[in-house]
């Protein structure tokens, strides 16, 4: 499993953002502008104190997983009664971490999401194209948090007075890419139950 300071992609990739699946999605965000040029900083949400805690989490979900592939040849319902509990752990430690730092009304905002990039609204004079944002999201209802580093492809005035901000992630780990995917995913499904 890749971890938040090792991303898969160069700092330079940028996807063809048609060869992904984009929703219409309700999502908290938190975006920061990084510097112009130089490196790329590692934790631009100053949370590094969770880091250690983190990478213990993400450790000990990659032995339980491996245990679980060699546990599943021997006794396949107790397989699927681990994978539960385990998944309903990964849910309890987002929801505990979700109400340790709880999003207000404001965090949340009407974005267009998919894997290659994130379009919000803005002031008009907030970014400009070319920047280099810090994107965290919270995705519900999972709460999932994946985070990415996004160059501003296009900026387009909307009819209220503010802008549309069109970016292309140019940094992400598989994790968060994986989050997302999964997310899109279950809105796809969602939306198919609710037609």
């Amino acid at each position: 499993m890749h971890t938040r300071d090792t991303p898969t992609e160069s700092a330079d990739y940028l996807p063809e953002r048609r060869e992904f699946f984009r929703i219409e999605d309700r999502i908290a965000l938190d975006v920061r502008k990084l510097p112009p040029s130089g490196e790329l900083d590692e934790n631009p949400f100053n949370d590094d104190y969770l880091e250690t805690l983190k990478t213990e989490f993400r450790r000990l979900d990659q032995d339980i997983k491996s245990q679980l592939a060699s546990l599943a040849d021997q006794d396949r319902l107790f397989t699927g009664v681990i994978k539960s509990l385990n998944a309903k752990l990964d849910s309890l430690a987002r929801i505990m971490a979700f109400q340790q730092n709880p999003l207000q009304p404001d965090d949340w905002q009407d974005v267009t999401l998919s894997e290659g990039g994130l379009a919000f609204s803005t002031s008009p004079q907030a970014w400009q194209t070319g920047d280099r944002l810090a994107i965290r999201m919270t995705l519900s209802p999972e709460l999932f948090q994946p985070r990415a580093i996004a160059q501003v492809l296009d900026i387009q005035a909307d009819e209220t007075g503010r802008a549309r901000v069109h970016t292309g992630f140019i940094r992400i780990n598989d994790g968060d890419r994986q989050q997302i995917a999964r997310h899109v995913m279950r809105w796809q499904i969602r939306r198919r139950q609710n037609e």
